[in-house]
């Protein structure tokens, strides 16, 4: 692979704390994301939820168009964040949002984000879609289009793909690899519908990993995956 987008929830953000950040959590991830640069030519984009901060969905209280917008800045604040604990440890970072935000990020331009890989940044997308409505799942998809990305890597709480909810359920049973097709027809949990959809139409594979597990990203990304890989 040439280049990847790397999808983060922004609760793993959170760690143990279940709000806000844990610095020891983010700097893991930097140090995984500087050895496999380190190691490889890989080109590197992340997209980051903002669930560590905001729910917009959970809110009854709220306008949906108001609350998505709120779940937006969220995952502004968690690139610009992330972003500079990766250069704390010696990468080059350019975060890009679809909306103005002054001089906290860049106005996204495929062109300028192309420019930034080719140089070896790692490329933040933040603000999802820009657009309410949409998950930033269905932001990572639009994004690892864009950018012609050979996969989307999803790191989440969970080791891969179940048939069912393995927390509540012993006897799950774990996909190596399903098509994209069959966990849109089975409604599996691997992302939205949305962003499932956009992943078939434009043949755009997706490894689900747990972020959990000890050197996840290192592995996943160096040829020792040990999540689902969906297929298209």
């Amino acid at each position: 692979m040439k280049r990847i987008l790397l999808k983060l929830s922004g609760e793993a953000l959170a760690g143990d704390k279940h709000f806000g950040f844990d610095e020891s959590v983010c700097l893991d991830v930097a140090r995984q994301v500087k050895e496999v640069k380190d190691k490889t030519n890989l080109q590197i984009a992340i997209v980051i939820g903002g669930g560590n901060f905001w729910r917009g969905r959970s809110s009854e209280n709220i306008d949906r168009v108001k609350a998505d917008q709120i779940g937006m800045l969220a995952t502004v604040m968690n690139a610009v964040y992330v972003s500079e604990i990766f250069r704390s440890v010696g990468m080059e970072t350019k975060v890009f949002t679809p909306f103005e935000c002054g001089n906290v990020s860049n106005y996204y331009s495929k062109d300028e984000a192309m420019e930034a890989l080719d140089l070896g940044k790692v490329v933040f997308f933040a603000g999802g879609t820009g657009h309410p409505y949409f998950s930033t799942d269905t932001g990572a998809s639009l994004f690892a289009v864009q950018i012609e990305a050979d996969a989307i890597m999803m790191a989440k709480a969970v080791d891969g793909i179940y048939d069912s909810d393995p927390n509540k359920n012993k006897d799950a049973k774990k996909y190596d690899e399903i098509s994209i097709s069959e966990v849109i027809d089975k409604r599996l949990q691997a992302t939205d519908l949305a962003s499932s959809i956009m992943c078939l139409e434009n043949k755009m594979p997706i490894w689900v990993f747990g972020l959990n597990e000890k050197d996840s990203i290192i592995n996943s990304l160096t040829g020792n995956f040990n999540g689902t890989k969906i297929t298209v």
